[in-house]
């Protein structure tokens, strides 16, 4: 699935507010998935997961195990 032009994105609540790493997702709840862009480069390529994979990449990154600092 192909995320349309016209979908609610909203910028993650991990992003920071400094220009740096910016990240907005959609959700697409007819497809039980949800969709990333980068916010920097909002016409670039768009990630969509299925919701199973996207709770588990989001409960890793909100406990900490894919920190790369």
């Amino acid at each position: 699935m192909i995320p349309k032009p016209d979908m609610a994105w909203r910028e993650s609540t991990r992003s920071d507010n400094t220009g740096g790493q910016c990240v907005e997702v959609a959700d697409l709840r007819a497809a039980a998935s949800v969709a990333v862009l980068d916010s920097k480069d909002p016409d670039g390529p768009k990630l969509v997961f299925g919701a199973d994979a996207w709770q588990a990449f989001a409960g890793r990154v909100k406990g900490g195990t894919l920190d790369l600092a």
